[in-house]
């Protein structure tokens, strides 16, 4: 793209998003995910201090029933000393509950904050140490280990079909990472025995964290054309080269992605419509279709390179497979000229329509 071609995409993108943002502004919502360290810590902190001056405010009202085995007295000082040694399980027996009220009290009331406080504690450490020091473990094996992969960016309907039909097909799950902003969808997408990191796409950070350079594809289902399109320019921008097919929901976007540096453009809705209409008069359409596109189906649609033992063949040789396009030097050739090739050449591209287990057996590319 030209410069000035290159600005008009880019401010129809910025417009599109300031129009989708201004209709969605009503459902912005604040999570506790969205929290730093820092006001985490300070929020536990503050809970932490707010139970401990519960337990300390219950034993000073209920000070009668405990002893003091030194002095038989207890004070300020004492019920200060005695919260802290109960909910800490220190307990050196100084100082006692006595009264049944205070027992109870003490089983009751004052042992759950102990827990909680405690569970407290053990959790606020787990989430700012263990637990980044954990992912930061696994960030860097996962990263150690990808490579030529394909990365899913949103874990939505679309995506979840897209991963089953990619593993269906003989896709390493050790070479698929998904990437989704919910919890939900990354542990199903887990479950599938494949990649998954909780993150924003559109930052650059988390993309490099999945080793966008060296990716064989990236494909955007992120359900939302505003966020496909932040996704599509963050993409292209750290790996020119990388192939990127994007899902769109609206049709007028198709365009406005194929400007922005998508390689393929796939819009489900419009699709799905396509087919809808066809199976109205066609009763055994949807049927076919279904069983030509995934890899359960007894024929398939395959896209792959002339061999080196098919050139100068003729396409008739591939029998049973059936030759339906034909792209030569980057060109497709004409349907109406593809019964006028009598040889096929090295470099030659073909989609072929064969059965399941002849196009398996042949694609290799």
């Amino acid at each position: 793209m030209n410069d000035l071609s290159e600005r008009s995409v880019v401010e129809r993108f910025r417009s599109l998003l300031r129009r989708k943002r201004s209709l969605d502004a009503p459902r912005v919502i604040v999570t506790p995910n969205e929290l730093s360290p820092p006001q985490i810590l300070a929020t536990r902190f503050l809970i932490a201090a707010a139970l401990l001056m519960l337990v300390f405010f219950l034993l000073w009202w209920d000070r009668e029933g405990l002893r003091d085995q030194a002095d038989g007295e207890i004070s300020l000082s004492d019920v200060v000393y005695f919260t802290m040694i109960t909910v800490t399980t220190v307990g050196y027996g100084d100082i006692v509950p006595v009264s049944t009220h205070a027992r109870l009290l003490d089983a009751l009331v004052v042992t759950p904050i102990r827990f909680g406080l405690w569970f407290l504690f053990l959790g606020t450490a787990y989430q700012l140490i263990i637990r980044q020091y954990m992912e930061g473990y696994r960030m860097a094996k996962l990263q150690s280990t990808l490579n030529h992969h394909l990365i899913i960016c949103g874990f939505g309907h679309t995506g979840l079909s897209t991963t089953k039909e990619l593993l269906a097909r003989g896709a390493p799950a050790e070479q698929i990472v998904v990437i989704d902003q919910k919890e939900d969808r990354v542990r199903l997408a887990g479950s599938l025995g494949i990649a998954a990191v909780q993150a924003d796409a559109t930052q650059e950070a988390v993309l490099r964290d999945v080793m966008i350079e060296r990716a064989k594809g990236v494909i955007i289902t992120a359900g939302r054309d505003d966020s496909t399109a932040l996704i599509l320019l963050t993409v292209r921008h750290l790996n020119p080269t990388v192939r990127l097919i994007v899902g769109a929901k609206e049709e007028e976007n198709v365009k406005l992605f194929k400007q922005g540096g998508a390689d393929a453009i796939v819009s489900p809705a419009t699709f799905g419509g396509y087919i809808l209409a066809a199976a109205v008069d066609h009763g055994h359409m949807v049927q076919y279709l279904d069983d030509l596109l995934t890899a359960q189906g007894n024929i398939s649609l395959i896209e792959r390179a002339v061999h080196p033992e098919e050139v100068g063949k003729s396409p008739t040789a591939l029998k049973p497979d059936l030759l339906l396009r034909l792209y030569r030097r980057h060109q497709m050739v004409p349907f109406s000229e593809l019964d006028h090739i009598t040889q096929l050449e090295s470099g030659d591209i073909m989609v072929l329509l064969s059965t399941s287990q002849n196009g398996a057996a042949r694609d290799t590319d």
